[in-house]
């Protein structure tokens, strides 16, 4: 598990990015409605980052075009965005958010985010 930031600076409805290295693309977690979520911090449509969406509910509009996902699955819901984003395990303990990176798929095809 990667420590992320102490529980009381993620407010709610709030976003924290995380690079964890070179390698290994950038998480967003998320606080709404008292849940922790994490997700790809990239939309799957086009390379905006997720973390400087709006939240609402269990869902995160992309700054770029407005595509929707929801944070538990990370999956769109409208338009322009069709591909899911990727989900990640996130904890709170002791008073620190952790995430646990999920595995990295194959990279998909450059026309994917069309």
């Amino acid at each position: 598990m990667i420590p992320v930031c102490r529980t009381e600076d993620l407010p709610e409805g709030g976003a924290v990015r995380i690079e964890i290295d070179a390698a290994t693309p950038a998480i967003a977690v998320f606080r709404s409605e008292g849940a922790l979520y994490a997700l790809d911090d990239r939309c799957s449509h086009q390379d905006a980052s997720l973390s400087e969406g709006w939240v609402e509910g269990c869902q995160v509009e992309c700054p770029l075009h407005a595509a929707l996902f929801d944070l538990r699955t990370g999956m769109p819901s409208c338009l322009p965005a069709r591909r899911p984003v990727r989900t990640h395990e996130v904890t709170e303990a002791d008073g620190m958010i952790h995430v646990r990176p999920a595995a990295r798929e194959p990279a998909a095809r450059e026309d994917a985010y069309a």
